[in-house]
């Protein structure tokens, strides 16, 4: 049995916030701001899945991922598909995904450079509970005044194709070969696995489930499929909110009552986890 509770890793951005309550602590007004937080193994391994919170008060930009192929054809060791829970969202919180109409290679690149790419996106509206799984080749942006917990396939690699006039490199060349720039539905997939139980998304790249549990865990994942689990609220075994384990062969783990976790391993297929 492994466990291994991650380690954070706090990560300033332009569009982040000082405000990260109640999730983490605040961030002093004399520091800069926090727009990501890693989970990562405490000696440095390199994991299939990255998870990390994200904190907006300023739109991201308009990005893409490659997928497996293009990814390892640029010397990546993988692609990035990546899904999101939205913890809190103000009035106007907003997720841009996929194109309002299908667009060319020529007319995605154009856009960018005119900046008429930001009136392309189509912005959605997002509250707290909302789950998104966005494949590579997607073309998204996250909106200002959201709380996110993303899960991803664990590469730092992102393709910008817009940023709003910020003074960072762009990569349009590179994101629009990898751009599937057509609208993007989302779709629901959540139901019940078991009592406490909820498959949020199953398919992709990863698995995500979200467990709602006050109960001793007896989790016996595949061999080759570690699992992460999050504390969104309450505890599990030596985990309190805003804490991630990783857990690598059977363990047993105690969540105490009322407690929220949200779950996540590698592979398309929903694993025989739990054991009851």
């Amino acid at each position: 049995m492994t466990v291994t509770k991650l380690i954070t890793r706090r990560i300033e951005k332009p569009w982040g916030r000082r405000h990260l309550s109640p999730f983490f602590e605040d961030v002093p007004e004399d520091d800069e701001k926090i727009g990501e937080i890693w989970f990562e193994t405490p000696d440095g391994r390199d994991p299939d899945l990255l998870i990390k919170y994200l904190f907006t008060s300023e739109r991201l930009s308009v990005q893409v991922h490659p997928d497996d192929d293009a990814a390892r054809a640029a010397g990546y060791a993988r692609g990035k598909d990546e899904a999101w829970l939205v913890l809190a969202a103000e009035p106007h919180g907003t997720v841009g995904l996929g194109t309002v109409r299908p667009l060319s290679a020529d007319e995605l690149r154009d856009a960018a450079i005119d900046g008429s790419i930001e009136q392309l996106i189509d912005w959605k509206p997002v509250k707290a509970g909302d789950f998104i799984y966005s494949p590579a080749g997607t073309v998204h942006a996250i909106g200002a005044g959201v709380t996110i917990v993303e899960i991803q396939q664990n590469v730092d690699l992102t393709y910008r194709l817009y940023d709003y006039g910020r003074p960072r490199e762009l990569h349009l060349e590179e994101g629009v070969a990898v751009s599937n720039a057509h609208p993007f539905f989302v779709s629901d997939e959540r139901h019940d696995l078991s009592r406490g139980r909820t498959l949020l998304s199953a398919g992709g790249k990863f698995v995500v489930e979200r467990w709602r549990t006050g109960a001793r865990l007896h989790l016996r994942p595949p061999r080759d499929r570690p699992v992460w689990i999050t504390v969104i609220d309450g505890r599990a075994g030596d985990a309190r909110s805003g804490e991630t384990l990783l857990v690598e062969g059977d363990a047993d783990l105690e969540a105490v009552p009322g407690s929220d976790l949200l779950v996540a391993y590698p592979g398309g297929e929903v694993a025989t986890i739990l054991e009851f």
